[in-house]
């Protein structure tokens, strides 16, 4: 039984925390302040403003490669299709951008090879081209060095990649030739199995069981070189072999999480675990079918089916036939519309990757120009969204610098650091 000088004891201490917790429930009620929503913008943009922003995918140069397409004009991205050009990436804040060279994968043999090569080259050579001519506004980057030094600028950092190793062929000299002309990654597959690696979406299936033979050569080329070894579009098999081969972090420099969103272009949580043990990096697409639930649309699987059936392969496609083509795939978008993903879909597996793999192995890849696109971040001079939802979401000025653009960054200068030690090992 407690005595009454206790109970009378315990009656005072009661009284003294009331009063204190009183007074500083009335001291918080007084002196909190809450962020209106234009404040939280205004920070927002200032944030997006301050750090480096990189999009590690765009198949800009598919367009860079036609007649009369000029980088340097502002282009109506719903008149044109367009989704990225300097003033477009200047009003997003955009500070550097990948642009791929992507070769759609087609006859696996010498001749097929040849072409392959020649329309790559074409479009490195469009990127070199267009930065050379527009230099007041953009500069080309071979590390990171070469990023923060134009974003102090107030240029765009211009960075060259790879999608689909099939323009290497047989010859493992040409990863050389496209490393002297900037190129710092390669996509090692794309939507079709090629010589190097499986695809995760070929109808036929996996052909090589991951990386072939000549695809270990590949990435021990590209370590030797300093070009990152990028996973997206590969299947399973492809990104446990690269993990497994690669003396340098890897990336994906276009593919989402699996557990938010079930497609096969997305990344388990093993894998987002094996990615950060790895030191490499996700970065985050905006296409819907990868953001969110794919939702069933047959009129429109259809009709993109048979007009994909009767389409020439690229390079033998003139002006008209890309125009021609473009115009059916909106007209088919028009009759048979998708419901699109949005910027909260987006943070939502950012928020999963940083759960699982942890702040320093996500980014950002948007796939512009090569499908990317959704509501609220259309196009490139929408991509300011993404920070504005991810200070919504509590996430600090370093964690989004982290994001953005500090850690592709980061495994850049990693893979160059390995490629110097490789070297050294050569010469001496």
């Amino acid at each position: 039984m407690m005595n009454h000088k206790k109970i009378q004891n315990y009656s005072i201490l009661f009284s003294i925390l009331l009063v204190f917790f009183r007074c500083t429930s009335s001291s918080t009620t007084e002196n909190t302040y809450l962020e209106t929503d234009k404040e939280l913008m205004n920070r927002a943009l200032e944030i997006h403003d301050r750090v480096l922003t990189v999009d590690t995918h765009a198949d800009t140069p598919l367009r860079m490669i036609e007649p009369g397409f000029d980088m340097a004009k502002e282009h109506d991205p719903h008149e044109t299709g367009s989704k990225v050009d300097y003033p477009r990436m200047k009003r997003g804040g955009l500070d550097a951008i990948f642009f791929a060279a992507f070769v759609a994968q087609d006859i696996r043999n010498n001749i097929g090879n040849k072409s392959a090569k020649a329309l790559c080259l074409q479009m490195i050579d469009s990127i070199l081209v267009s930065t050379e001519k527009n230099t007041d506004n953009v500069g080309l980057a071979l590390n990171p060095e070469d990023a923060y030094k134009l974003e102090k600028e107030g240029k765009r950092a211009i960075f060259i990649g790879i999608e689909n190793g099939y323009p290497i062929g047989s010859d493992i000299s040409n990863i050389k030739l496209y490393f002297e002309k900037g190129v710092r990654y390669i996509t090692l597959v794309h939507s079709s199995n090629n010589d190097i690696a499986d695809s995760a979406t070929d109808d036929e299936g996996p052909e090589h069981g991951g990386i072939s033979e000549l695809g270990k050569e590949v990435v021990k080329e590209m370590n030797r070189l300093g070009i990152m070894v990028d996973i997206s579009h590969g299947n399973d098999s492809v990104f446990y072999d690269a993990i497994s081969l690669s003396k340098a972090p890897i990336i994906a420099s276009h593919s989402n999480a699996r557990m938010i969103t079930d497609h096969k272009r997305n990344m388990t949580d093993e894998m987002l675990k094996l990615i950060a043990k790895n030191r490499g990096v996700v970065q985050l697409t905006m296409i819907s079918d990868y953001l969110r639930e794919a939702l069933p649309n047959t009129q429109r699987d259809s009709a993109m089916a048979i007009h994909r059936a009767t389409m020439k392969p690229l390079e033998e496609m003139t002006q008209e036939d890309r125009e021609d083509y473009r115009t059916e795939i909106d007209e088919i978008n028009k009759k048979y519309p998708i419901k699109e993903a949005n910027v909260k879909h987006v943070v939502d597996h950012i928020d999963h990757i940083v759960k699982v793999a942890g702040i320093d192995h996500v980014g950002i890849g948007c796939d512009f120009d090569g499908g990317g696109g959704i509501e609220g971040i259309f196009d490139v001079s929408e991509v300011m969204n993404i920070t504005i939802e991810l200070v919504k979401r509590g996430y600090s000025e370093k964690q989004i610098q982290k994001i953005w653009g500090g850690n592709i960054m980061r495994v850049l200068g990693e893979v160059q650091e390995i490629a110097q030690q490789i070297q050294s090992k050569e010469v001496s």
